[in-house]
């Protein structure tokens, strides 16, 4: 990443224009489809570069799997937030912006999912895990605004079905894929008032 005539390095600005595109190479052609050196050219910065800012690739992969984790957790949150204090709204909204995000051109999935299918590491796991927490602390507030008799099961179950959905949209069919989950989510929503049972 060649820096002006005249400018300063600013090792935050660079640490974050590394992580931007690495996201982008790394989503697009998953963990182990791109080498070191490939990565690097395709960003634009040197070997050096790369391991001054995160040690190794396997510090730039969970460096951007965590920063991956929190956009994404603050875009679903978001979501939420602006649809307002009605559960099924809320959980609408979120499975609105899932479909948009299914029908995008560049759509590979669950980048935490697929690095964990790739990189049955300890460090990715925990990422992945904590990634599934964030989704899973969200749904079972949304489950918890609606009266749920067990928030935290039905917490888990629409987990399970957002990504259900990203799946099939990612290996089957997006079409629809979204729209069909958040059918079965409002179902399940709608009995939350009811004892669900452990």
């Amino acid at each position: 990443m060649a820096v002006p005539k005249g400018s300063t390095i600013d090792p935050e600005r660079t640490r974050a224009t590394i992580l931007e595109a690495a996201t982008r190479m790394l989503y697009e052609r998953g963990l182990d489809g791109i080498g070191v050196a490939e990565l690097c050219a395709g960003i634009g910065v040197s070997k050096e570069t790369l391991y001054r800012h995160f040690g190794t690739k396997e510090g730039l992969v969970e460096s951007v799997l965590h920063a991956r984790s929190e956009r994404v957790t603050n875009w679903l949150t978001q979501a939420v937030t602006t649809a307002g204090d009605d559960p099924a709204d809320q959980l609408t909204a979120v499975f609105d912006v899932l479909q948009q995000w299914y029908y995008e051109p560049g759509f590979r999935g669950c980048a935490m999912l697929n690095a964990a299918a790739q990189h049955h590491v300890e460090p990715v796991r925990a990422l992945a895990a904590g990634h599934l927490g964030g989704y899973l602390d969200i749904f079972t507030h949304i489950a918890g605004r609606a009266g749920a008799a067990y928030p935290r099961l039905l917490g888990r179950q629409l987990l399970m079905l957002v990504e259900g959905a990203t799946v099939v949209a990612a290996y089957h069919d997006r079409a629809d894929a979204g729209e069909h989950a958040r059918r079965a989510a409002l179902i399940l929503l709608s009995a939350a008032s009811r004892d669900q049972g452990p």
